[in-house]
């Protein structure tokens, strides 16, 4: 199978699918990253923080071993700024490309208003008409976004689908350990101790040690 993660910021498609990722490979299926924003002088960030994130990225795609990795030009917490149109376009002509059966998406309904974004503008890139070749969309749920969600509107992140990662959590957290600044101490939500609680928590309404939780909207087979 091919596979895409759409992450709206380097780090959500560990937090949210890493695991799944990790198991996809191993099974032989061919992996795919895009990802939606970046970081600039501009937005407040050091010229030694913009070449550290890039080389995290560079790490990070080796771990996985993805077949392809774009990043966008899209500056970080500015996607609920930019034209949907626009957005779509990216996306579209990333999809042409790899030509995915699967894609991994984040929650519509996260607190930060970059995962809004990304959802609406990749949902649109799922037309069987236009895009016959995906027959899965998935979502995923990213820790310190999906929770944190109070919209009133927010019937909550109710999964339907659980991936075992048992044997992929440790190489998930090791991998979310190379994104400098991330991690932190509990009770901060991205911690070893808290992405091994979301696991298990998943894993034991699946009846396995860890699990990744999803929201299957489309399935084709």
């Amino acid at each position: 199978m091919k596979i895409l993660v759409v992450a709206p910021h380097p780090d959500d498609e560990t937090l949210g699918c890493g695991g799944t990722l990790l198991r996809h490979h191993a099974d032989g299926d061919e992996i795919h990253w895009l990802i939606m924003t970046t970081i600039t002088e501009k937005a407040g960030f050091s010229k030694e923080r913009i070449e550290s994130r890039k080389q995290e990225i560079d790490t990070v795609a080796e771990k996985y071993q993805f077949s392809s990795v774009r990043q966008t030009q899209y500056v970080t917490t500015t996607l609920d700024i930019v034209a949907n149109n626009e957005l779509i376009s990216e996306i579209s002509d990333f999809i042409g490309k790899v030509k995915p059966d699967t894609i991994y998406v984040p929650y519509r309904n996260d607190i930060h208003s970059d995962h809004t974004a990304v959802f609406d503008a990749v949902v649109s890139c799922t037309k069987s008409f236009r895009y016959p070749f995906i027959c899965r969309v998935r979502v995923y749920e990213t820790l310190s976004e999906t929770e944190f969600s109070i919209r009133p509107d927010d019937t909550g992140f109710h999964p339907n689908l659980w991936v075992d990662i048992s044997s992929y959590l440790e190489e998930k957290i090791k991998i979310m350990q190379l994104y400098e600044g991330e991690m932190g101490q509990p009770p901060f939500p991205r911690s070893e101790k808290n992405i091994r609680a979301l696991a298990t928590l998943r894993g034991s309404t699946a009846g396995v040690d860890a699990a990744e939780a999803f929201v299957t909207l489309k399935e084709i087979i």
